[in-house]
C-alpha cells in the first residue's frame, strides 16, 4: 500500500514539473488534498458503475452499494467517446489506472480509456480516440456555480463530482478498481 502511494505523490510531482499548468497550488487546494492523504477509508470499492444517462455514479464493494454520487459528464454525453475532441464521455468496461493529486481539476483518477478496442475504431476512422479520460473535481481556478456543476454537463469527456465528494472517492478507490460506464 505504501509503495502504490509513493508511486502515486512521485508521479504527481514529475507531472506537475512537465506539464505546469496542470499544478495549479492554491494554499485552500493544498489544505483539501492534505485532507485527502490523512484521511484512510475503512472500506474500499472494487468497482465504480456510472450512468450516464442517470448522472449517477456509484462505489461498490461485493455488489452492495457504499456510496452514491451525482455527476457532471461531457458537454455532449450522449454516445461512447469515439474521437479527441468530441467532448463526450466514453461507455464500457475500464479500470482505474492512475491518481493525480496536482491536477487542474481538484485531485484525479484516470480511467483507462482508450482501450485496444476504441483505438481501433478511431484507427478505422482515421481520427484520435481522445485520452485522458478522469474522475476528478472542480477546476482549481473556477467555482461550481462558475461551471454549472451538477446541473449542467461541464466537462471535456470526463466524469466530474465536487471537491469534498472526490476526497472520498480518492480515500476508498485504489488503482486497479474496474469502472462501468453505462449509456
Amino acid at each position: 500500500m505504501r509503495r502504490k502511494f509513493l508511486s502515486v505523490v512521485l508521479f504527481s510531482a514529475m507531472f506537475a514539473a512537465a506539464c505546469p499548468a496542470f499544478a495549479l497550488d492554491k494554499p485552500e487546494l493544498r489544505a483539501m488534498r492534505q485532507q485527502a492523504f490523512a484521511g484512510r477509508a475503512t472500506v474500499k470499492a472494487d468497482q465504480i458503475v456510472l450512468y450516464k444517462g442517470k448522472r449517477l455514479m456509484y462505489l461498490m464493494r461485493d455488489g452492495r452499494i457504499l456510496r452514491k454520487f451525482r455527476v457532471a459528464l461531457g458537454k455532449n454525453p450522449v454516445g461512447h467517446k469515439i474521437e479527441s475532441g468530441d467532448n463526450r464521455t466514453p461507455e464500457g468496461k475500464y479500470i482505474i489506472d492512475m491518481k493525480n493529486a496536482t491536477s487542474a481539476y481538484f485531485l484525479s483518477l484516470r480511467i483507462s480509456y482508450p482501450d485496444r478496442s476504441d483505438a481501433d475504431v478511431a484507427d478505422a476512422l482515421e481520427t484520435k480516440p481522445g485520452d485522458w479520460i478522469m474522475i476528478h473535481g472542480l477546476p482549481n481556478d473556477r467555482s461550481a456555480a462558475q461551471v454549472g456543476h451538477p446541473d449542467k454537463d461541464w466537462t471535456n469527456g470526463c466524469i466530474a463530482v465536487n471537491d469534498q465528494e472526490m476526497i472520498e472517492i480518492w480515500q476508498m478507490v485504489d488503482l486497479g478498481t474496474r469502472i462501468s460506464i453505462w449509456p
